[in-house]
């Protein structure tokens, strides 16, 4: 049987707010994922589910075809490093050394080298107290947990979140390593889109709860397209395509346009076509309304 994690028709609800609605998703083995989506899509939430930090309402999570929930053997494959908030999580008092001794117990493939070898490659002191570190810290705390857990699927939440952009490059090229040498399984939620998308082999964007897709990200990007031009020509151009968004410039039109196999559309003396960046589809498909 392929390894999968897997998630079926996962529904999280709080009171009569619904987080999650009809989740469904496969995490193959060996593959960096994107999770893309706005603040309150339920990123968060749907990995806290995948790796049992927090149940569903409804719907199933199985590794390998084995339930995750309270199964220890599954849980002990995955990794969800999730933000420090020292306040959050009672941390007064506790030291970095604290949370990777911590990390260390829950994850049974604890690599205690590559840990000592990230803390000092981020210049970390594993004797200062949690309270006094700055964001970056905090978030450099995160990674190297993740990174040292060795577990098969790991989830990282926003991991570079106030780190400058030379640690953020380290990172990036740390996790390539990484992923390279191990063949883990790794999934990045992360707001810095533009900067991280090469990372990802596949995209998964959600919105307001619901998946929107999950699909290659270099298939997706070669699909998107804006054109703009004279309104009536653009018009003219779109019709029957699957148009994201438009937006009007006097009587100038452009439009986000995202292709289906054998979809095409040639520039001409009336319009202009011009690729489309992760970043820009997604706020084609997530931001404001036309």
């Amino acid at each position: 049987m392929e390894e999968k994690l897997v998630c079926r028709d996962i529904m999280k609800q709080y009171g009569k707010v619904k987080v999650l609605e009809d989740i469904d998703l496969e995490l193959e083995k060996g593959k960096i994922y994107g999770l893309i989506g706005r603040n309150g899509a339920g990123k968060t939430t749907l990995l806290s589910i995948l790796s049992a930090q927090n149940p569903a309402t409804a719907g199933s999570v199985t590794l390998n075809g084995e339930p995750v929930w309270e199964n220890r053997e599954a849980l002990s494959h995955i990794c969800f490093s999730r933000e420090i908030n020292p306040l959050r999580d009672n941390g007064k008092g506790l030291k970095v050394k604290d949370y990777l001794r911590a990390a260390a117990i829950y994850m049974p493939g604890w690599d205690a080298e590559m840990a000592k070898r990230l803390m000092e490659k981020f210049g970390l002191d594993i004797r200062k107290p949690v309270m006094k570190l700055s964001k970056g810290m905090l978030s450099m705390i995160t990674i190297i947990i993740a990174l040292a857990s060795k577990a098969d699927y790991t989830f990282l939440d926003e991991p570079v979140a106030g780190l400058d952009v030379v640690v953020r490059e380290q990172f990036y090229r740390i996790l390539l390593e990484e992923f390279a040498e191990s063949g883990r399984t790794f999934v990045v939620s992360t707001h810095i889109i533009e900067e991280a998308a090469d990372l990802f082999e596949e995209v998964i964007m959600i919105d307001k709860g619901k998946m929107l897709l999950k699909e290659n990200a270099q298939e997706l990007v070669e699909r998107a397209i804006y054109i703009s031009g004279k309104e009536d020509a653009v018009d003219v151009a779109i019709a029957g395509l699957h148009c994201l968004h438009t937006e009007k410039m006097g009587r100038s039109k452009g439009a986000t346009l995202l292709l289906e196999k054998g979809q095409s559309i040639k520039a001409s003396e009336e319009i202009t076509v011009q690729p489309v960046s992760l970043q820009r589809l997604f706020v084609s498909m997530c931001g404001e309304e036309n």
